[in-house]
């Protein structure tokens, strides 16, 4: 794990199963960093708990080598076993303290938080590093997904402390108006990992920030 706590901010490209398999999640992340992505969560409902330990370890490797932080989703004690930066919370995991015992104090733990800004604000005072709200625009990954309106992240800007993350139908096109809303990172599952050239997909995303006055 990494030594000193890694800020939350640029492309946070999440590595998901929907549109990876077991053999090509180590090659895609990679890609994904050379192309810019300053962090990386490894997300993974279809393999089995063996092989997505095997993969966990791989990525946490490829994401070390890069200075990444890779955070797991979900899995708490896969991100303790592999030694990853730390993990990534939505509402029916375990809660904050809870990882934060597991992991320790130099872990990054993330928190999804929707469209509400009350759930946000609790996962600050419990010890959250990051929070993240979404979705913003029309996601195939999450179409159920609870929608989000920019206002929330230009209020969420005034009343946190932490980074904030936006999340879901993020294009390259529509990514500007989030970052100019508030949000410190923005998280992309499809627009990244399901295109034909994943560096050059990236690229994409990490200019946004580069081109921004706030950017990393």
């Amino acid at each position: 794990m990494m030594s000193v706590k890694p800020r939350v901010a640029g492309l946070y490209a999440i590595a998901d199963s929907t549109y990876l398999q077991d053999d090509t999640f180590v090659p895609a992340v990679r890609a994904a960093l050379d192309g810019g992505a300053r962090l990386i969560q490894y997300r993974d409902k279809k393999s089995d708990p063996t092989q997505r330990e095997t993969i966990a370890r791989a990525l946490n490797a490829v994401c070390h080598a890069h200075g990444v932080p890779l955070v797991i989703n979900d899995d708490v004690r896969l991100a303790v076993v592999v030694g990853a930066t730390g993990v990534h919370l939505g509402r029916d995991d375990p809660d904050i303290r809870a990882a934060r015992a597991a992991l320790g104090r130099a872990a990054l733990i993330g928190v999804s938080c929707y469209n509400e800004l009350a759930r946000a604000q609790a996962a600050q005072a419990a010890g959250a590093d990051y929070v993240a709200f979404g979705r913003f625009f029309p996601s195939r990954t999450k179409p159920q997904a609870l929608s989000a309106k920019p206002e929330l992240l230009r209020t969420a800007r005034a009343e946190l402390k932490i980074p904030i993350v936006a999340i879901g139908g993020i294009t390259p096109e529509n990514g500007t108006s989030l970052i100019k809303a508030g949000a410190d990172a923005l998280a992309v599952i499809e627009g990244v990992f399901n295109q034909p050239d994943i560096r050059a997909a990236a690229e994409r995303y990490a200019r946004l920030f580069t081109n921004h006055s706030g950017s990393p």
